[in-house]
This record gives C-alpha cells, structure tokens and sequence, in this order.
C-alpha cells in the first residue's frame, strides 16, 4: 500500500486541496483509495468533499473513539464514499481534543502497568482493520502544526509529499525543510521519505523559479509546478468537489490551463505511486476528462 501525508508547516499553501484532487487522481486509475483527515478546524477535507455534517453529533463513533480502543461499532463503518470511489473518514470535533484524550488514556493505562504509546495510535488502529487489504493508496491529511495529529499521521504513513508556496513567506520554509524531516524522524524515532515537494501557486516569477531550484537543489523530487489557479481551487472549495468534478460539471466550457492542471494533478498521483511500487490497473490518459461521455484532451 501506498501511504503518505500530505504535510507543510506552513499554512495556506493548499494542503488540503493538494490531498482531496491527489486522492481523485490515484482513484481515476482504478486504485481503492483511503483518506483520514485529521485537521479539527473547519473548512477541512470532509468539508471539500461534502461529508462533514455530523461532525459536531456527540453521539456518533468517531476515530478518536477509536485511537483510544473505545469505538462504538466496527472501525470500517466510519468510512464514506465520495466522488470517483474515493474512501473518506470525516472529521469529527472531538479532533479538537486528541491530544489531552490521548494523554489521560496514557495516565489511565499507566495506573495498571500497561503501554499506551500516543504517536503510533492510527497505525494499530489501522493495522487492526486491516486497511493494507482493501487499500492500495493511504493518504492522511495532518493540520500544519506539530502534535497528535501530525505525529499519528506521519508514524502511520512514514512518507511525506510536502506543498511549497514558492514566496517570500515561503522561504524559510523551503531552507529548513531538511531540517524539518530530521526533527520529525528524531522525535517520532521513525524513518520518514520525502516522496515529492510540491510547488505550488507558482506565477512565473524569477523569485519563484530560484526558489524551486533551491528545493531541487536540496535533494527533493519536484515532479510538477502547479501554476497559479486561484479561480479554479476556489471554485472546488465553493462546490464542495474535486478540481476534476468542478471542470467537469461547474465550469460551461473547456480551460486548456485547467485541463493542463488536471493533467498535471494526475502526473503527480502517477510518480507517487512510481516511487510506492504500485502499479495502477488502468491510468488515464494524461490530462483526458470525461464530459457527457465525450473525452476531452487537454
């Protein structure tokens, strides 16, 4: 199975519609696809994909039921499908509280001699449902900032795929992203790969292209630069879809530049799943759409 978060310290650089149309592009090609959002904030990934109208139901299970071994029904349950197959477990705000459940869990268990280690939660929970046999690709969206969330997610996948907003603001981030992953991996004791860097909003500029360079010359695989597409991301987010869906049914004619981003969201999903060792059984062409069942070539 392929498995990766999709992670950035920084934020408002499009990590959550980075993960949704990624999580599209690998189901486009035939592979089972599961994605765990962990980010308690509104405006997250069950909102893009239009599921997230129990999150505040104190009665409903939810995955933090499970982290601390208290699920209410069968792990597989919380699941969702939504558009092109893509699996979905929606956020809950009990999200909000992880880490101080995590850690009077930890207390309690303590009390009778047992372990109860907090970061590596979602992986036994995973492990126990067997989501390797019914998943070929994972995709966990962790919120920007360090603790329960981003350590479960990264202790669960071990890979990162990392959205880079080539600016001044940026920058910083884009000089300490090797020191980032080696402070993970000391704290988490774990090894984590770097699958891609992720370029993203990119307009053009000379700032923007050393940038990228600089990345490139870190050792981080850029497979594509997202352009700009602010109208086309906002649309997704307006509609409650994917950047596929949004084309495909909101959009009253064709953009070559939004096919092209399409395209290259697909590129992107084929070079993880190069890099995963998985095989797709039946990838799109790249940057093809289907529309009324007649097939647009970007």
């Amino acid at each position: 199975m392929l498995s990766y978060a999709v992670y950035s310290e920084a934020g408002g650089v499009g990590k959550t519609t980075l993960t949704a149309n990624l999580a599209v592009a690998h189901a486009r090609a035939g592979l089972n696809v599961l994605t765990v959002p962990l980010d308690p904030q509104d405006g997250d990934l069950s909102y893009l994909f239009d599921v997230d109208h129990n999150r505040a139901d104190s009665n409903a299970d939810t995955l933090v039921h499970h982290l601390v071994d208290r699920g209410k029904g069968e792990f597989m349950n919380l699941i969702e499908t939504v558009e092109q197959g893509v699996d979905i477990i929606p956020e809950h705000n009990r999200l909000e509280d992880l880490g101080e459940t995590l850690r009077k869990e930890q207390e309690a268990r303590s009390d009778f001699g047992e372990s109860f280690p907090m970061w590596t939660q979602l992986q036994r929970v995973l492990r126990e449902a067997e989501v390797h046999k019914h998943y070929d690709v994972l995709l966990v969206d962790p919120p920007a900032s360090s603790g329960p969330h981003l350590y479960n997610a990264l202790d669960a996948t071990r890979n990162l795929v990392m959205p880079v907003e080539p600016s001044g603001k940026g920058q910083a981030s884009v000089s300490g992203l090797n020191d980032l992953v080696t402070n993970l991996e000391d704290q988490l004791e774990i090894n984590i790969g770097v699958l891609a860097a992720i370029p993203n909003r990119v307009k053009g500029t000379r700032d923007q292209d050393a940038i990228i360079k600089e990345i490139e010359t870190q050792g981080f695989d850029v497979p594509v630069v997202l352009r700009d597409r602010t109208s086309l991301l906002e649309g997704c987010w307006r509609e409650k879809c994917s950047a596929y869906t949004y084309v495909r049914e909101h959009r009253n004619r064709e953009r070559d530049y939004e096919l092209e981003t399409l395209a290259k969201f697909d590129d992107i999903a084929r070079h993880l799943e190069t890099e995963g060792g998985i095989e797709a059984p039946d990838p799109p062409e790249s940057g093809s759409l289907e529309r009324d069942d007649v097939r647009v070539q970007a």
